[in-house]
């Protein structure tokens, strides 16, 4: 359910109580029990009564798994904390090990609060490291989609200024083959691939950049294209999203986070997911962070939850 100060809980109910999801799964809400309890009595939302330890699973609509030792008086509504942090990272933790134990079937994992995460110590700097380094991954890549556009990203969690030196042919490779892979599957045909530049009109042959399209970024284009990829690029990033290029373009590698968000979010920020590609189990999630300012009001829309969890069931298959 994602940070228990932020708008997951709420979300999380909401979903598990929609017949358009319940009649595909079944629902397990994971986290403190005691904060969905009074959530659900604030927001007059349902709170699933099985229990996912005890449960017999035929006839349940829906279960919680009280995970995560926070109390009521501990969280308030907006403000996270050290607390609500551990809380958090504690259920995503307890999901991955039940999932690689083949109890669960997919994880959709609610909003986190990553400043939380660090104040609790955690040595992780959100979901998608946490899930690589606990499943063994190191060809993973994150990305971001919807109906409308997909964004697979090169770089992730890392500040803009340390993107070149974290940049490399094999990362850009990388997010070519598993972006261009994922979007085969779903499409059912050979995806086309857009691979964006790392600075302005692409760098100019050099005289915008310091060479990082002619170093990295088109090696990286050749070497996949010879492994079959359908590809273009690299694009100047500013021309690459408009409705012309976007009717040509399947998914696009994007080289660092808000180069490939920014669009994704402005085009689709109520039904866009993200999607860890790589793992050796499923894992979506919401597009969206905690929204503090708007927790427990029932103000959030659950699009984007719904849609997670209708993709994880998609590619669970």
């Amino acid at each position: 359910m994602g940070d228990c100060a932020g708008v997951g809980p709420e979300l999380a109910l909401t979903c598990a109580a929609i017949p358009e999801v319940t009649e595909r799964c079944t629902p397990v809400l994971i986290g403190p029990r005691r904060i969905l309890q009074r959530i659900s009595e604030q927001l007059d939302l349902a709170l699933p009564s099985s229990d996912f330890r005890s449960s017999q699973w035929d006839g349940v609509s829906a279960a919680c798994w009280d995970v995560g030792e926070i109390e009521c008086d501990e969280v308030t509504a907006g403000k996270f904390n050290h607390r609500t942090g551990l809380a958090s990272f504690v259920a995503v933790d307890a999901a991955i090990t039940e999932t690689l134990a083949s109890r669960l079937d997919a994880i959709v994992t609610g909003p986190i609060q990553k400043e939380a995460w660090h104040a609790a110590n955690v040595p992780f700097i959100g979901h998608t490291e946490l899930l690589a380094e606990r499943t063994g991954t190191s060809d993973y890549s994150m990305m971001l989609t919807s109906d409308v556009i997909s964004c697979v990203l090169c770089t992730i969690h890392i500040p803009l200024a340390d993107v070149v030196g974290s940049l490399t042919r094999e990362s850009i490779v990388r997010a070519i083959r598993l972006g261009g892979a994922a979007l085969s599957r779903r499409l059912k045909r050979p995806a086309r691939v857009a691979v964006l530049g790392l600075n302005p009109h692409a760098g100019e042959n050099g005289l915008l950049s310091h060479g990082e399209e002619e170093s990295l970024i088109g090696p990286a284009i050749e070497q996949a294209r010879g492994e079959g990829f359908d590809i273009v690029g690299p694009l100047p990033p500013d021309t690459a999203f408009t409705p012309a290029m976007r009717d040509q373009v399947d998914v696009y590698v994007c080289m660092y986070h808000d180069q490939g968000l920014i669009p994704l979010k402005t085009l689709s920020f109520d039904d866009g997911v993200n999607v860890t590609l790589g793992l050796p189990i499923v894992r979506t999630s919401v597009d969206h962070g905690t929204a503090m300012n708007i927790a427990w009001q029932g103000k959030a829309r659950s699009t984007s939850m719904q849609r997670a969890i209708e993709m994880a069931i998609d590619l669970v298959g």
